[in-house]
């Protein structure tokens, strides 16, 4: 009889700070599973990896990196996806539990939910079945509202989180309809994203935080001042719109604007 794959489990370590890593996690990463972690560039610094190394734990030797390349090339992440699939499948076979490395929370933004389904379909594809566990942990924007004593929702506010990749246009849009929004990865866009705040007069209640968690965690309050300045990749904005126009509140949630408006109109 095939010996039966190994569990695969995605360990959430927070954004930074060791001590935000949960339990669950810590026993994991105890617990005899071997460890695969996610890095740029083949033996390359791993940011998850770090995070582990800052708790004090050892990284075991027979670790095992997988290389997740930051490109736009689709042939290039192509080959790189299935060849991390491939071999994750590869080292499940040998029976042993492995446990992935994630920094932030594993169901939010991360590589370990597409990485889970495509090594899935693999293994069932082998006519075999796979055990995956999914451990929560810490987000980034959640650390971030920590360490800056921003209240991301308050009773019935309304709070979204955007990769700033999406655009002014729609961050523009989404300032409208959000009290909170969580800008994240704005490295590429930080002199636009000033610049809509600007214009909004927002940039009072918004602010920039870099590598939270981490010992070079940095808070910019001033958030104008970064225009012109290369940031972090692992860096996110919080923005809070306090003029935002709510629509009335029906059953404890706020009815859409065109119902409110329609009403108005057939009372009149």
């Amino acid at each position: 009889m095939k010996k039966p794959y190994g569990k695969l489990i995605g360990a959430s370590l927070g954004p930074g700070d060791p001590e935000l890593i949960t339990r669950r996690s810590w026993a994991v990463l105890q617990s005899g599973a071997r460890w695969i972690y996610p890095v740029k560039k083949a033996q390359e610094i791993s940011y998850a990896l770090s995070i582990v190394e800052r708790g004090g734990l050892p990284i075991p030797a027979d670790a095992v990196e997988l290389v997740f390349p930051m490109t736009r090339d689709a042939e290039a992440l192509t080959k790189a996806w299935v060849r991390a699939a491939q071999q994750t499948v590869e080292l499940l076979a040998e029976g042993r539990d492995l446990v992935f490395l994630v920094e932030g929370d594993a169901s939010t933004f991360a590589t370990f939910g597409h990485l889970a389904r495509v090594v899935r379909e693999l293994v069932t594809a082998q006519g075999q079945t796979l055990e995956v566990e999914t451990i929560p942990g810490v987000s980034s924007f959640a650390a971030a509202a920590a360490s800056t004593g921003v209240t991301l929702a308050e009773e019935d506010e309304t709070f979204a989180i955007i990769p700033a990749a999406y655009g002014v246009e729609v961050i523009d849009h989404l300032l409208d309809e959000f009290d909170t929004l969580a800008l994240l990865k704005v490295k590429p866009l930080v002199d636009e994203v000033i610049e809509l705040l600007e214009k909004r007069d927002l940039l009072a209640t918004s602010v920039f935080i870099e590598k939270v968690g981490s010992p070079d965690e940095r808070i910019v309050r001033d958030v104008a001042s970064l225009k012109g300045e290369k940031v972090n990749y692992l860096s996110l904005m919080l923005v809070q719109n306090p003029k935002r126009v709510r629509g009335e509140l029906r059953r404890g949630c706020r009815k859409r604007k065109e119902a409110v408006d329609a009403s108005v109109a057939v009372a009149a």
